[in-house]
């Protein structure tokens, strides 16, 4: 579907230049503006392709610890079992979505086919950083009425305009840990609204776990993560990949139908990260190291502990401390650099890098942002 005009033009031209050349397979184009008796003349059953529940659906890159992007390889299973006779909220044909993260953002694959496998309204926001008045009217103009939210955002939001998501039914907020005082400022102002706390690595197609937030929230704890969603298993186990009781630390591993199948050309870091499911008898069965450390709580939930490694999430974005220190270290000037993520107002986290150069002046930062861009 081409909207743009000038794209149109050079489809046609395209088109015309496949159908002159010697036996080659002619794509369908069909005109929306002007091709009516060409649609009408098509079928009405869908063309049988010859795709599975576990062919490739998209390739989706998270950062690597050695400055080389990994390409997540879910499958058409793992979208599914995301939207579809799910458990941790509704995706009812009266739902209205917006569509707001980027594409190579994970979350993207929830708010695009969660409308659109069910029947629903998707709202696709302009390309752009929104300001937050911007999001807010956008939010009210449109009825939005399940909304996806990185930690960050939904701090922002609740600080700046609470108003704007009054007429949300469904908001769900994660990426990050959320802040306790802004998720019990909006479950004091938004009473019509189910807020949920959504979990989960790329790895494993978007959500892993889901919990939807109540008052009381629990004194001196973080919000919990929840429990998996429907066709999903978790496990905590030890360094001996077994499970640890109630109460005790132990590394989230992820398995069930949104497992993704690969790292695309990685073999050896998905023979890393994808192990054999220690616990179960079913043949190639596999679970994924998370790298998250978590613990069950007594309620059968689960509470997020923080990262094993040096990950980092900034505004939803999964990075690897390492990978920027071993970009920035590859700079003719730099001999040495380290990068940590600090948080100097709540809500508000960022990477610093700090380096020790080999020459008089130092690279400036806009020096160092633009290597970091190539």
């Amino acid at each position: 579907l081409l909207t743009q005009e000038k794209l149109r033009v050079d489809a046609d031209e395209l088109i015309r230049s496949l159908q002159s050349g010697p036996g080659r397979p002619v794509p369908f184009l069909a005109c929306l503006d002007s091709g009516w008796e060409t649609i009408a003349g098509a079928g009405t059953v869908g063309p049988l392709q010859g795709v599975t529940a576990d062919h490739l659906a998209y390739v989706s890159y998270t950062s690597g610890s050695t400055g080389r992007p990994k390409g997540v390889c879910v499958t058409h299973r793992g979208v599914v079992r995301l939207v579809k006779q799910t458990d941790f909220a509704r995706f009812d044909a009266d739902e209205v979505f917006l569509q707001l993260a980027p594409v190579a953002f994970d979350a993207s694959t929830l708010e695009i086919w969660g409308p659109l496998l069910n029947g629903a309204r998707l709202v696709v926001f302009p390309p752009g950083t929104p300001s937050l008045a911007e999001l807010g009217e956008a939010i009210q103009r449109h009825g939005i009425t399940t909304l996806w939210l990185t930690a960050g955002l939904f701090h922002q939001m609740i600080d700046e305009q609470p108003a704007s998501l009054k007429n949300v039914r469904q908001l769900l907020a994660g990426g990050d840990v959320l802040s306790a005082p802004h998720v019990a400022r909006a479950l004091d102002n938004l009473n019509g609204t189910r807020l949920i706390n959504g979990y989960g690595p790329t790895e494993n197609t978007t959500f892993t776990c889901c919990h939807r937030i109540s008052s009381p929230l629990p004194a001196n704890r973080s919000i919990p993560i929840g429990r998996p969603i429907a066709n999903t298993q978790v496990y905590i186990l030890d360094e001996h990949l077994q499970p640890v009781p109630i109460g005790i630390p132990g590394e989230l591993y992820a398995g069930g139908d949104g497992l993704a199948r690969s790292y695309l050309n990685r073999p050896e870091l998905t023979a890393e990260k994808f192990v054999s499911h220690p616990i179960s008898d079913e043949p190639g069965a596999r679970l994924y190291r998370t790298g998250d450390r978590a613990r069950w709580l007594s309620d059968g939930t689960i509470e997020f502990l923080g990262r094993i490694d040096r990950q980092v999430k900034i505004r939803g974005f999964r990075i690897e401390l390492e990978e920027t220190e071993t970009v920035l270290s590859q700079h003719p000037a730099a001999k040495e650099a380290v990068v940590i993520a600090r948080e100097d107002q709540p809500g508000e986290k960022r990477l610093v890098a700090y380096l020790l150069a080999t020459r008089q002046p130092a690279p400036s930062p806009a020096e160092l942002r633009q290597y970091l861009l190539q």
